[in-house]
C-alpha cells in the first residue's frame, strides 16, 4: 500500500494540533473536520481497490479469517472511539480531550493502514495458493 495523502496530510495536522489551545481548536474545528472525513474516504477507496478484484472464494476465506476480521474490527472501533472522543470534546469545549481525540485519530488511520496491508497480504497469499 502506497501512502495516502489524504492520510498522510490528515496525520500532519493532527499532529500539529496536540498542542493547540482552545481558540485555536474552535477557528480550525471545520478543517480538522473536513481533513479527517477526506482521510477516511481515501483509506476506504484504497481498501475497496484491494478487495474489487478477489473472486468470490478469497471474499469467503476473508470473512472466515478471524485474525482479519479481528484487525478490522479493532480498526473501526478505534475510529468509532476517536470520533467519540471528538463529540465529547466539543460538547465541553476541552483542549485536552481534543488532544487525545488528535493522537486517537492518528492511532486510528494508522490501524486501518495496516489492515489495509493485511488484506494486501492475504490477496497475495490467496493467489499462491491457487
Amino acid at each position: 500500500m502506497q501512502k495516502l495523502e489524504a492520510v498522510e496530510a490528515a496525520k500532519a495536522i493532527f499532529e500539529e494540533a496536540k498542542d493547540w489551545g482552545v481558540w485555536h481548536w474552535l477557528i480550525e474545528k471545520r478543517r480538522m473536520r473536513e481533513t479527517a472525513d477526506a482521510a477516511w474516504a481515501a483509506l476506504a477507496e484504497c481498501e475497496k481497490k484491494v478487495k474489487a478484484g478477489w473472486p468470490p472464494e478469497w471474499k469467503k476465506a476473508f470473512k472466515e479469517d478471524e485474525a482479519l476480521q479481528a484487525a478490522d474490527a479493532k480498526a473501526k472501533q478505534a475510529h468509532a472511539d476517536a470520533e467519540a472522543q471528538f463529540d465529547e470534546a466539543d460538547r465541553r469545549m476541552s483542549t485536552s480531550m481534543a488532544r487525545g481525540g488528535a493522537q486517537m485519530a492518528i492511532d486510528a488511520w494508522t490501524m486501518r493502514e495496516k489492515f489495509i496491508r493485511k488484506l494486501e497480504t492475504f490477496g497475495r497469499q490467496q493467489q499462491a495458493a491457487c
